[in-house]
């Protein structure tokens, strides 16, 4: 600080200060040691990403996309409805082996297009009857 300024400090009941320096000026300082008068630092939320990123809010896209699935239709015997089972490859915590984990899912299925042997891909959606949470979005491949 140049010879000549002063600044004082007043101390507040709450934990926090104001700084007043000798041209007018005064700066809150919150009992964490921050400035209160530094962006975010007065209630306001700091932006989730980095800098100049797009968010959802500029651009329009979902920030939590739904899960996509791949498989294949086992059963498709039920209106508006198939079962696919989805193959995934997993290594095994302990043994370190690659083990196949193969999951069933119901899946919606409007105008009764799958057939069985079917490769599949299917979206994530809210419930739509007491199994079904997921929906066909497209046909990869038809069985032969």
């Amino acid at each position: 600080m140049p010879e000549g300024e002063d600044e004082s400090t007043e101390f507040r009941a709450d934990g926090e200060s104001t700084e007043v320096r000798a041209d007018g000026e005064s700066t809150e300082v919150r009992a964490d040691g921050e400035s209160a008068g530094t962006p975010y630092g007065t209630g306001q939320v700091a932006p989730a990403g980095p800098v100049g990123t797009a968010t959802s809010e500029t651009t329009g896209v979902r920030a939590n996309r739904r899960k996509v699935r791949e498989g294949t239709v086992v059963s498709d015997a039920m209106e508006a409805t198939v079962v696919v089972a989805v193959v995934e490859r997993v290594r095994h915590p302990r043994y370190r082996k690659t083990v196949q984990r193969t999951k069933r899912l119901y899946v919606h299925d409007g105008d009764n297009s799958a057939k069985v042997g079917d490769r599949v891909r299917v979206v994530e959606t809210r419930p739509v009857s007491k199994l079904k949470r997921w929906r066909l979005a497209e046909i990869l491949e038809r069985a032969r």
